[in-house]
């Protein structure tokens, strides 16, 4: 057995000994590694022991394998990371930057089973051949995905995506050049006015993100629920309610999804409902929702703000056949106000490329749009539009016209 084997060996036993919970007692394994070495050092220069080679790296190597989830923490821990993913156990990547590059790090297929099986510990979430998916939230806010054979061909597929949240503010975005300081306070006074803003972008592209540092404009006044797959929003308020769905248990029962959500955050006096993303039915009760006056967000997979628009007039006629566009598009187009566009460019960069105010008309079952700000090359420029509901901004004490004026060219 190598140095490194016998140490974490000796570890382990003493944190099952001791009744240590690696999750919640990281200081004390720490603690421990360190003593562990310490003594078998010791030992080492009056025994046929073999030296550890690299103190550092081994305590290292063992923190991380007894606590941390193996030779996939230093990924975790690396704050240029954004995300993990392992398409079979020895390619591993990870992206930085927003670009895509192969590890060095090399495991096993049964290296891969633990290391689920340890994510999913803490979850109440399982993965085998009934639930060849799963969806959950490590203890850092990293969110999981794994699929395994035989929906997939031969490996277990699984990403990371870490909770990077580069800006938590509007003001952050402006400091990062993802918006201009014009639109960073037109949305500013929109969030504060209580229109209804939905976030479109592609994989990615950090709609997550604009959606926090959007919330966070929202008055401190205001309860707001939260209603997500799994917990990726943080927002900086006072009175916030965040809730996530819930997969079924081992009798097939308990499910939770995401339509019950927002039926039960109506339930639960809200002032605002935001739902992290909408991808399938849940769309048509959000629509309900924000039709019966209660402000609301939420983000959308979409490559333009019009494409958004469609997706939005789309996915509420899977609730059922007796859901139509004759009701879906004029509820869209009386319940969107704005549509934030955000992309990543072919640097990595992310950056807001357009904001479209839905006025509220329909023309041959087309909802109409009104550029608000557009995009010039990788300038956020301001268009001719105007956002609906100017009245609300004037009850809030927001000049509309001196926050849309022209910039000077």
């Amino acid at each position: 057995m190598a140095a490194a084997d016998t140490v974490e060996a000796e570890v382990r036993e003493l944190v099952r000994r001791r009744r240590l919970d690696p999750v919640e007692d990281g200081a004390a394994i720490r603690r421990l590694v360190d003593e562990v070495i310490a003594d078998y050092d010791e030992r080492a220069l009056t025994s046929t022991l073999a030296p550890l080679q690299d103190t550092r790296s081994t305590a290292r190597a063992v923190y991380d394998a007894v606590a941390g989830f193996g030779p996939l923490q230093r990924h975790l821990d690396d704050p240029t990371v954004e995300e993990i993913w392992i398409n079979e156990p020895g390619r591993v990547f990870v992206a930085r930057r927003g670009r895509s590059e192969l590890t060095t790090t090399i495991l096993t297929d049964g290296e891969v089973r633990d290391l689920v099986e340890k994510m999913l510990k803490t979850t109440g979430r399982r993965v085998d051949l009934s639930t060849p998916f799963v969806d959950a939230m490590l203890p850092d806010g990293s969110r999981l995905h794994v699929v395994i054979p035989d929906i997939t061909r031969r490996h277990w597929s699984i990403n990371i995506r870490k909770f990077v949240l580069s800006a938590s503010s509007l003001d952050e975005l402006v400091q990062l050049g993802s918006i201009t300081v014009q639109a960073s306070r037109f949305l500013e006074a929109s969030m504060a006015a209580g229109l209804n803003v939905i976030v479109a972008g592609g994989t990615q592209a950090g709609k997550t993100t604009l959606l926090n540092s959007l919330a966070a404009s929202i008055p401190g006044r205001e309860r707001v629920i939260t209603c997500e797959e799994v917990f990726e929003l943080r927002l900086p308020l006072p009175d916030v309610v965040p809730m996530q769905t819930r997969q079924p248990n081992l009798e097939g029962t308990g499910e939770i999804p995401l339509r019950r959500l927002v039926k039960e955050a109506l339930r639960m006096r809200p002032d605002r409902i935001i739902v992290g993303e909408v991808r399938q039915e849940e769309c048509l009760d959000l629509l309900i929702a924000l039709n019966s006056g209660l402000p609301g967000m939420c983000s959308i997979h979409a490559n333009s703000a019009r494409e958004a628009i469609v997706k939005l007039c789309t996915l509420p006629l899977l609730a059922g056949e007796n859901v139509g566009h004759a009701f879906v598009v004029p509820t869209v187009a009386s319940c969107v106000d704005l549509v934030v566009h955000v992309a990543k460019d072919a640097s990595g960069h992310r950056r807001v490329r357009e904001i479209v105010a839905v006025p509220g008309r329909v023309e041959a079952d087309v909802v109409e749009t009104a550029d608000i700000f557009t995009s010039r090359g990788n300038r956020l420029v301001r268009a001719e539009g105007y956002p609906p509901h100017p009245e609300r901004y004037d009850a809030v004490g927001a000049d509309l016209p001196r926050l849309l004026a022209q910039e000077a060219s």
